[in-house]
């Protein structure tokens, strides 16, 4: 009597056991359908479904918006939608990128961030109304192009070691111009000064049209810009080329040496551009968007079309990227303190 209930009993234990553990493994296979329909529902599957949006916080016709553009037309080939490119220019690239700070999380509107915007303002501007870690998903690096340091030709230096000589035996005779007040040009001069210990007198320009004008005519002594607005003047004559800001030779220009390998190793400062979407969208879509643009950014045509225009594509995954971006806002950081520069 007492074996039979109690084998009665063991079986309705070993039933509850079994059932037990069906829960989870239920609720695993419930979850997973769940995610999968919120991942259809994202348009990660279909995406894109629609035109996608992306805003260069910059005028028309600069280098970032020259990137864009050549993504944007190798992406709409290959998702079979509009993507159309939007300048929404101000406050140093902010404008543009505050805008997609606020975009809904879908993937149809991303920003094509710079160094200044997504780099150096969170540290210059006082007031800054998105922060570039926390309001934006990174997608992948898209280019990195040198800044140049360029010397008027009556400017007894040839390399960076004699131009440094001349500066600390008399700075007073010398001044340097950039692209601007906080602009990667400006701060990646300051970071030099900083590490080689000489003195310079800063000009900010308003780009690099008026800088390379005045040096031409001799008003300044050395400047330091994008190498594509030196470089026809320094293969001519006109001007000379004493380092670029990368970390190595920049592919595209092979003959110039960097400011690392004259005596400052480690040294680099270069700009640089990236695709970011808002904070919270999917990262299944993210990885998506990543993968296709990383596709587009390898076509040799794409790539032509960038050398053509004094850049590089560079591009990374998003964890890649995110890790970039960390650094730099870091380096930008300690450029902006030594120089003294912000914004309100």
């Amino acid at each position: 009597m007492k074996a039979g209930k109690f084998s009665k009993t063991g079986a309705s234990v070993r039933r509850t056991l079994i059932k037990s553990a069906a829960l989870p493994l239920l609720a695993g296979v419930l979850g997973m359908s769940a995610s999968g329909a919120a991942l259809a529902q994202d348009g990660v599957a279909g995406y894109p479904s629609r035109a996608v949006t992306i805003v260069v916080p910059f005028p028309a016709g600069g280098a970032t918006d020259i990137t864009a553009r050549v993504v944007a037309e190798g992406l709409s080939k290959k998702w079979g939608q509009s993507v159309v490119v939007e300048n929404r220019p101000g406050a140093g690239g902010n404008l543009g990128s505050e805008n997609v700070a606020r975009a809904q999380p879908d993937g149809y509107t991303l920003v094509l961030g710079v160094t200044g915007s997504h780099g150096i303002n969170i540290s210059l501007y006082k007031n800054m109304r998105y922060d570039p870690r926390k309001d934006f998903e990174p997608i992948t690096q898209a280019t990195l192009y040198p800044n140049a340091i360029v010397v008027n030709n009556n400017v007894p230096a040839n390399n960076l070691s004699e131009l440094i000589a001349l500066l600390k035996k008399d700075p007073t005779q010398y001044s340097y111009g950039s692209d601007g007040n906080g602009t990667a040009s400006h701060l990646g001069m300051e970071l030099l000064k900083n590490k080689g210990g000489f003195e310079i007198a800063h000009i900010p320009y308003r780009g690099s049209t008026p800088m390379v004008t005045d040096l031409l005519g001799g008003q300044i002594q050395v400047g330091i810009t994008g190498l594509p607005a030196v470089q026809a003047y320094a293969k001519s004559g006109k001007l000379k080329l004493i380092a670029l800001t990368t970390a190595d030779r920049f592919s595209s220009a092979p003959d110039y040496q960097t400011v690392a390998e004259q005596g400052f190793p480690g040294f680099a400062a270069p700009p640089w551009s990236g695709f970011f979407a808002p904070k919270g969208t999917p990262k299944a879509l993210v990885e998506k968007i990543s993968a296709d643009m990383r596709e587009v950014m390898a076509d040799p045509a794409a790539k032509a079309k960038m050398v053509a225009a004094g850049s590089e594509f560079t591009p990374s995954t998003p964890d890649q990227f995110r890790a970039f971006v960390d650094q730099e806002i870091t380096k930008w950081a300690e450029a902006v303190k030594i120089s003294g520069a912000s914004v309100d």
